[in-house]
């Protein structure tokens, strides 16, 4: 059977709750332009965000183990899958609208820089005499400027939708704009992803962890939330192999998730949201983890911190991403004429600094190394 995008609205208009967001109610886009035979405006959006060449580069981007270190850990693009996965099962099994959460989760990360958060430190120090480095704003600007696939516009034309998903991501590590439409409420859709985010991370860190040996079965079953899980499946911390390692990852995920879906239903049911805009006039997210489940969580975040994010080695590899990135930022300010023809025409347009941000941001971790090599090391081509 064909199906239009008219009959995908209209399946949305019955499937879905009546406070999720409805492609056929969307805010438009900034440049106006005709919509997709068989396809929302939402799942537009996601397809655009796929073929962009900031997502293809996320492959090579740090998520805590910078790329070389090993095939097996988790690259920004994995977790960007995964938080994707996350979002739109907690969307589905919510009726939220699943094509929009997961196009904010494919989208959220685009504006990362290269060795993950301790990149994204060095850059906003690097350009705080010119309003510092938030991947947020960075995410939006890739997406609404320096993309650019269509004759009419710059950018993806996302819709409204997509675009505040974006910037209002929140999670530790994700501070929303305070000037997006800073007196509602995100949409569930994006909640969704917010939430997701944080739960990818707890889960695949600890994965990792526990795959590089940075942490120990003995060590996470200190752990509240992780201990009980493990006595629960009858684990033992001296005999744990990889298949105890895989069950515990999955079986604490879905742990997780059920606990955000059912605590999420009922404070939804509490709070007499009915529609869309009690959700953007409600004085609280009200997609969210438990009371109990969040303090638990906060536990094991905080048990990373201490043992597997603070980790010497890890705090090595932190220390030469932002001698990297220090480094080709004097140089390329020092002297603009070593920069690629099309970014030396945007340092004329809109300065070095604005420049300079783009260019490094967009760097892959092999790419930046192998611009340092060839500026810095002599007997390097370059």
């Amino acid at each position: 059977m064909l199906k239009t995008r008219q009959q995908l609205e209209a399946d949305e208009r019955q499937a879905l709750a009546p406070y999720a967001c409805l492609a056929a109610e969307s805010r438009g886009r900034i440049h106006p332009e005709g919509e997709s035979a068989h396809r929302t405006a939402f799942q537009k959006d996601r397809d655009r965000v796929l073929h962009t060449s900031a997502f293809r580069r996320l492959e090579y981007k740090t998520q805590v183990f910078v790329n070389y270190e090993g095939d097996y850990y988790r690259t920004r693009l994995t977790h960007t899958l995964e938080v994707a996965q996350v979002a739109t099962g907690i969307a589905r099994a919510l009726g939220l609208n699943e094509d929009l959460a997961e196009t904010i989760a494919l989208a959220h990360d685009l504006g990362h820089p290269p060795f993950g958060h301790s990149g994204e430190k060095a850059l906003d120090e690097l350009t705080r005499h010119v309003g510092g480095f938030d991947h947020n704003r960075q995410s939006l600007r890739i997406v609404t400027q320096l993309e650019r696939r269509y004759p009419d516009f710059p950018g993806l034309n996302l819709t409204w939708e997509t675009l505040e998903g974006i910037m209002k991501h929140e999670t530790e590590y994700d501070v929303p704009d305070p000037d997006w439409d800073p007196d509602a409420q995100p949409s569930l859709e994006a909640q969704v992803v917010n939430v997701a985010d944080e739960v990818a991370y707890n889960a695949h860190d600890l994965d990792d962890g526990l795959r590089s040996g940075h942490l120990t079965p003995r060590q996470i079953a200190e752990v509240p939330l992780v201990g009980e899980l493990m006595h629960r499946l009858h684990m033992d911390p001296n005999e744990f192999d990889k298949y105890d390692r895989y069950t515990l990852v999955r079986e604490l995920l879905g742990d997780v998730i059920t606990d955000v879906v059912v605590a999420t239903h009922q404070r939804l049911g509490d709070s007499g949201v009915g529609t869309l805009a009690d959700v953007r006039a409600y004085p609280a997210k009200l997609l969210a983890p438990s009371d109990g489940m969040a303090a638990r969580l906060k536990v094991l975040k905080s048990f990373l911190y201490e043992n597997f994010y603070f980790h010497y080695r890890l705090i090595r590899m932190s220390r030469k991403a932002h001698l990297v990135l220090a480094a080709l930022y004097q140089a390329y300010t020092e002297t603009p004429t070593m920069l690629p023809p099309d970014v030396q025409n945007e340092a004329e347009e809109e300065g070095i600094e604005r420049a300079l941000s783009d260019y490094l941001s967009g760097m892959t971790d092999r790419y930046a190394n192998d611009e340092y090599r060839k500026l810095f090391i002599p007997y390097e081509l370059t």
